[in-house]
């Protein structure tokens, strides 16, 4: 394997924690600065997780000769920007999700990373979880047949009761497909493949949303610039039909996460935002669906994919959360709002490799090499 790849991450909120105990799953990993634009909050977080960890400026941090991997925890609108300082410095990169807001920039970040010859990953990495691991296997079993069609749902009534600072979720690179959709579609690319092309409608249910987590803004309206409400249709190359649903405008439901339907069964996918089950599965002739026993350790977190990037780095094998499969979901993500816009079929620029699984029986802490 070598010897650990150090790590810093730039941007320190509300995510911070969970990368901080991901990567720290992994020996692969040295975590060992963490930088914000505040540099109190990167203190503070240095001091909450000790272990080494030093805060410092993002300059700081992006110009340190040690750092390899740059983790970018930014908000979405700085996705790029840091994304692109690193590189230009000759970090290889994690971002968080999305891998941009526009497609320009997205183009960029991949084609400067070809330049330097650096790599870039992308969130989400829950697929790489004992419970998407194991549909994957599945799937490349034979447990279903030939896969036909799917559907995933995400529904909920936004993050205005929860989250400190709702506004973002509602400006544009927000909303329930910039925020929840790249779980949902990375997870169908990790299934089916890549998307040849997409349909969708799209509509603002309500202009103006009301703040109450947060005792600062509570009773403050936030305005809401983006589709709130969410319906396309995916054409997967291989022949298979996705319907996708995001929305912040349900209060209540009973569907299912995501569903794969084959020629002969039908498998019940996890939450894609987790890392584990359950994972259930119902064949042709079957009287009652049967949970399956994951076949990969669901005691994992956000870092695997940081750690799946490192191994890449030392060993030169490719990464399954790429840079180019995070610009095609970002693709399919802009091109079901134009979808609604145009009233078409919008044919996709971008395709990407299908991650390959992971290897069965890997111990704790490690990937394959």
């Amino acid at each position: 394997m070598g010897a650990a790849v150090k790590v810093g991450i730039i941007g320190c909120g509300n995510i911070f924690p969970q990368y901080i105990r991901g990567c720290r799953l992994f020996e692969i990993l040295d975590v060992i600065a963490c930088a914000d634009a505040d540099l109190s909050r990167a203190q503070a977080r240095a001091e909450e997780f000790g272990g080494g960890l030093r805060a410092c400026s993002v300059d700081e941090l992006l110009n340190d000769p040690e750092i390899e991997i740059v983790v970018n925890l930014t908000i979405p609108s700085a996705h790029a920007e840091i994304s692109l300082a690193a590189i230009a410095v000759g970090k290889h990169v994690h971002s968080e999700k999305p891998l941009a807001v526009t497609r320009e920039d997205g183009k960029r970040v991949i084609a400067a990373a070809k330049v330097k010859g650096v790599k870039v990953s992308c969130a989400p990495d829950t697929f790489l979880g004992g419970g998407l691991q194991t549909c994957r296997k599945l799937i490349d079993d034979g447990a279903i047949g030939v896969p036909v069609a799917a559907t995933a749902f995400m529904a909920g009534h936004g993050p205005e009761d929860w989250h400190p600072n709702p506004s973002i979720f509602y400006q544009v690179g927000g909303g329930p497909m910039f925020d929840m959709g790249p779980y949902y579609l990375t997870a169908l690319v990790h299934l089916l493949g890549p998307v040849r092309r997409v349909t969708g409608s799209a509509r603002i249910s309500f202009p103006e949303r009301t703040s109450t987590k947060n005792p600062a803004l509570a009773g403050k309206s936030v305005h809401v610039e983006v589709p709130t409400h969410l319906a396309g249709v995916l054409d997967f190359q291989s022949g298979a039909i996705g319907t996708l649903v995001t929305s912040f405008d349900v209060w209540h439901h009973q569907l299912p996460r995501i569903e794969i339907y084959g020629s002969n069964g039908t498998l019940s996918v996890p939450d894609p935002n987790t890392f584990g089950g359950p994972v259930l599965l119902r064949q042709a002739d079957d009287n009652t669906w049967r949970e399956i026993p994951l076949a990969y350790s669901a005691d994992v977190g956000r870092g695997i994919g940081t750690a799946d990037l490192a191994y890449a780095v030392r060993s030169g094998r490719g990464h399954r959360a790429s840079g180019e499969m995070a610009y095609h979901v970002l693709d399919m993500m802009h091109a079901i709002g134009e979808a609604s816009e145009r009233g078409l079929h919008m044919m996709l620029e971008s395709s990407c490799a299908q991650p390959i699984p992971l290897p069965l029986n890997l111990p704790t802490g490690k990937l394959d090499e």
